[in-house]
C-alpha cells in the first residue's frame, strides 16, 4: 500500500485522536541522515504538548549508538551511524517497556553529538505520557534485527527529503563541527549519503510520508 502524504499538524491530530481512548500510542519517524527527523519529532512533540502538558515524549534512536570503546577495536568507528553501529536489541527492549507502561518511568539514553557519546538515562519518560515519538534512521528497515521494531509502532512515518537538500544540510552540519573539506567529503560520500540511500530504499511499511525539504 502506498504511504499517504502528511504534515506535522495533521500527524499531531492523528496521534492525539488515537490516544483519546487512554492507551499509549507509539509512532516512528524514520529518515535519512540530515532529513530533519529529530527536528520534526521535537516539533511534533511541541504541538502535542501545547494541546495538553506531557502529552508526548521523544525517544531518539541515536541514544543507542555503540560507544567508541566497542566501535574502535571492532573496526567500525569510521562507519559510526551505519546500522551495525547501533544496539538495536537495547532499543527493542526499551520499546517493549514503553508499550507495557507498567513502570512509573523509563529512563532512555540521549546522544550528545558535541562529544559523540550517548548519555545513559538522560531522559525520563513517565507512564502517564500517552504518545511516544521514536525517531531514527533505521526504525523501518525490513532486515533483521531491525524488522523486529515495526510491530511495536502504531504509526510509521518516513521523512522524505531530496538528496541535494540532504547534501547541503549535512555539509552545514559537519562544517559547524569544524571538519576539514576533505573530512566532510568523506563523511558525505563514505557514510552519510550511502546510509541515506539505504534508508530510503530499504524502509518498509510506512503509513505516511512527510516531505521536509
Amino acid at each position: 500500500m502506498t504511504a499517504l502524504t502528511i504534515d506535522i499538524a495533521s500527524l499531531a491530530e492523528l496521534l492525539a485522536a488515537r490516544a483519546e481512548g487512554g492507551g499509549r500510542v507509539v509512532a516512528a519517524l524514520a529518515g535519512a541522515p540530515g532529513s530533519g527527523k529529530s527536528t520534526v519529532a521535537e516539533r511534533l512533540a511541541e504541538v502535542l504538548n501545547a494541546r495538553a502538558p506531557d502529552m508526548a515524549a521523544v525517544l531518539p534512536m541515536d541514544g543507542y549508538h555503540y560507544d567508541d570503546l566497542h566501535l574502535v577495536p571492532a573496526g567500525l568507528r569510521p562507519r559510526k551511524g551505519a546500522p551495525e553501529t547501533f544496539d538495536v536489541g537495547g532499543l527493542h527492549h526499551t520499546l517493549l517497556r514503553l508499550r507495557a507502561r507498567d513502570e512509573a518511568f523509563v529512563a532512555v539514553p540521549v546522544f550528545d553529538r558535541d562529544i559523540e557519546i550517548a548519555r545513559a538515562g538522560a531522559r525520563m519518560i513517565a507512564a502517564e505520557v500517552p504518545i511516544i515519538i521514536a525517531e531514527g534512521n533505521y526504525l523501518l528497515l525490513g532486515q533483521e534485527p531491525w524488522s523486529r521494531l515495526r510491530p511495536l509502532f502504531d504509526v510509521a512515518v518516513l521523512v522524505d527529503v531530496p538528496e541535494a537538500v540532504l547534501r547541503d544540510r549535512l555539509t552545514a552540519r559537519w562544517t559547524h563541527y569544524n571538519l576539514t573539506p576533505e573530512e566532510i567529503a568523506w563523511k558525505l560520500e563514505g557514510n552519510d549519503l550511502p546510509n541515506g540511500r539505504f534508508v530510503m530504499a530499504e524502509s518498509r511499511d510506512a503509513d505516511f510520508r512527510l516531505p521536509n525539504g
